[in-house]
């Protein structure tokens, strides 16, 4: 009885804990809101715009910092939380030249292959919050529209001694990432070019890449290029909805100072040094002020790829070159 009694106890606790973000005009849920705690921790809402946040789980955290696609981020204390956070939304500031209308026209289909490698030491771990964004030139004056991208992935073996084996038995697991469209500002990631949520699920059985197709958005990339990003959100079950997140970690240091360290989700993600510029940049919400920085030595990153000298990240994609009427 009294197991059954704490198992109820848990779960009212867990249900009291959920909270919804929500647009304060349609009163609709903000499906995959990011809400951000700093030190690169945080975690996201679900398709539901649920999520669950209690002092109990997160005794230190004083405030919230929210943000989603075409609404203005929110920062809250987290004292007397409400249920229901309501988000503004913004006017949207879309790029014209890359929106277009379908063009029925003959074209040339083109292919940039995404760069593959299953080696784990050649690989980033994906945190919550950390964005990877990839430039992407435009080299013809013709239009091009964008028809679906392709984005690298490690799959690990279960077995150590075999990790170099293609045919060996592969560690499962269900990830939920989200993708947004970025201008170019001056090389560097600029303003959002598509405020439709775009999310996909990999999992073991995608192989070494997952790719999206995204031709019915009706995408036409711009003079200046375009960049692509990439963020993890978590794990998800087996009907592909996303699961609480985990908790970040707590180490003790030499000097018994507690640091939290984000939590690593798989799969990792491969970055490359066979691209001749330097076409990544990352972006974390509380470091750096919230900018994007690119990838490479100097720029305060510190990681064991810049090392190696494995600058990029390398995402493919797939286009339609049209030919001159």
């Amino acid at each position: 009885m009294p197991r059954i009694i704490l198992i109820i106890l848990l779960a009212s606790q867990f249900c009291s804990a959920q909270i919804t973000v929500t647009d304060s005009i349609t009163k609709y849920p903000v499906s995959y809101a990011t809400i951000s705690f700093g030190n690169g921790n945080g975690i996201f809402a679900d398709d539901a715009g649920q999520f669950i946040f209690t002092e109990a789980l997160y005794p230190d955290i004083d405030s919230l910092f929210i943000s989603a696609l075409g609404f203005k981020n929110l920062n809250i204390s987290t004292q007397n939380l409400p249920k229901q956070l309501y988000l503004q939304p913004q006017a949207a500031e879309l790029d014209e030249i890359l929106i277009g209308s379908t063009l029925n026209r003959k074209f040339k289909k083109e292919i940039l292959k995404p760069y593959l490698d299953d080696d784990y030491y050649n690989c980033w771990l994906p945190t919550i919050e950390s964005e990877i964004a990839v430039y992407f030139p435009k080299r013809t004056s013709k239009d091009q529209k964008l028809t679906s991208i392709s984005f690298p992935i490690a799959l690990e073996s279960k077995d150590w001694s075999k990790r170099k084996k293609s045919n060996s038995e592969k560690k499962k697991f269900s990830t939920l990432f989200k993708v947004k469209f970025y201008s170019n500002n001056k090389g560097v990631p600029g303003k959002v070019l598509s405020y439709e949520t775009t999310v996909f699920r990999a999992t073991e059985k995608d192989g070494d890449a997952y790719t999206l197709n995204v031709e019915d958005y009706n995408i036409y990339i711009p003079k200046d290029g375009f960049f692509v990003s990439l963020q993890v959100m978590g794990y998800t079950d087996k009907a592909g909805k996303l699961l609480p997140n985990k908790k970040y970690k707590e180490i003790k240091t030499r000097g018994k100072a507690t640091v939290k360290i984000p939590t690593n989700f798989r799969p990792l993600l491969p970055f490359t040094n066979e691209i001749e510029t330097k076409n990544t940049f990352i972006k974390r919400v509380f470091i750096n002020g919230n900018n994007w920085v690119k990838f490479d030595k100097g720029s305060g990153i510190e990681s064991s790829l810049l090392k190696r000298d494995l600058f990029n990240y390398g995402i493919g994609i797939t286009y339609n070159t049209y030919k001159d009427e």
